[in-house]
């Protein structure tokens, strides 16, 4: 065998036990890309994103996309060496420590919990910013988070359960709820009315002393932050998770609650985090968003504040970036585009 012949041998060789090693070496990062788009004024697998019943609605017209990032990698799931150089090589995507994503200890199972409670939250809190916006009243509940082992609420009471009233008097706020249970002595019995699903039903539960003397249950609970709406508010996207869609779940609430075609026609894209008075927060993997937003169509992107840095140094060709402040600020910045008149806040330039 020649020398020249030996050579290409010995590197193809190496080359070929190189890909083999990559294949199987885990690396601590997560590889982040551009995810699902879907409209929320639209349907998914012929079902609305958004369902309302129970009060008067309004054809829609064009689109109002949430945007999603999918990930490889991450606990359970540990990203090879071959792929994750692919990434570094494909200005679409990013690669990213795994712990600026998950907590170390985190378990696949415990990631996909949070994101499940993460989206049913954002889901709740949309709902909310669009009826505030709109000036139709709405009432706090008080959910179960957790229960301690061995308490007397554990077995009784469920996380997600809604608790309505405490021994027969409407419970409007944690307070309100803590303060009922108080109100007894250590072994006497307290009688919690809870909804769970569509079902209401009433569960005694035995007290006990607390650490510093009060009376308790057992039982953590959700403070201030959930909410009982007057008409049934339906979303539905699938496995999705995270909070990053409450924004567009809002203003597609929003669209189909008021007369008018909100978009006027336009396909626009947007992200965010949303709080029950409007407020629009930063999300993650705003890169990934625009580029999976431009290539569903979108012409407009909503932008929350925090997140224009770095938007205006990746923005895709075609893609007009606008600020999102609040929900009150995305209604009128879309007004503003779709009448052509006035003001549009935009992303200052880098």
């Amino acid at each position: 065998m020649s020398r020249r012949a030996l050579t290409l041998l010995v590197a193809g060789f190496l080359a070929l036990a190189f890909a083999v090693i990559g294949a199987m070496v885990p690396v601590p990062y997560v590889v982040l890309s551009p995810g699902p788009t879907e409209n929320t004024i639209g349907d998914v697998k012929g079902k609305p994103v958004i369902s309302i019943s129970g009060h008067e609605t309004y054809p829609t017209q064009g689109r109002l996309s949430m945007v999603t990032v999918a990930y490889q990698g991450g606990p359970g799931n540990r990203l090879d060496l071959v792929t994750a150089l692919r990434g570094w090589l494909d200005p679409t995507v990013a690669v990213v420590p795994e712990e600026s994503l998950f907590p170390k200890t985190s378990t696949p199972k415990e990631v996909e919990e949070q994101n499940t409670q993460e989206m049913t939250t954002s889901q709740e809190s949309a709902t909310a910013a669009a009826l505030n916006a709109l000036k139709i009243p709405i009432e706090r509940t008080v959910k179960v988070v957790s229960t301690n082992k061995g308490a007397p609420a554990d077995g009784k009471l469920k996380p997600g359960d809604e608790i309505t009233a405490v021994d027969g008097t409407p419970a409007t706020a944690l307070d309100s709820v803590a303060g009922a249970v108080r109100k007894h002595k250590p072994g006497e019995q307290v009688t919690f009315t809870v909804k769970r699903g569509d079902s209401e039903t009433q569960i005694p539960v035995s007290t006990i002393a607390g650490k510093d003397g009060t009376t308790i249950v057992g039982v953590t609970m959700q403070p201030s932050s959930g909410y009982r709406f007057p008409f049934k508010v339906d979303i539905s996207v699938g496995d999705i998770g995270g909070p990053s869609a409450g924004l567009m779940f809002s203003l597609g609430i929003y669209d189909k609650l008021t007369p008018g075609a909100l978009t006027g026609g336009m396909s626009i894209a947007g992200t965010g985090t949303i709080r029950a008075d409007g407020k629009v927060g930063p999300i993650g993997g705003i890169e990934q968003k625009m580029v999976g937003a431009r290539r569903a169509g979108a012409t407009v992107f909503l932008t929350p504040a925090d997140n224009c840095a770095d938007a205006v140094k990746a923005v895709p060709e075609g893609l007009r970036l606008v600020r999102a402040d609040t929900l009150e600020s995305a209604v009128k910045a879309i007004d503003a585009l779709r009448d052509h008149s006035g003001e549009v806040p935009a992303c200052p330039a880098a």
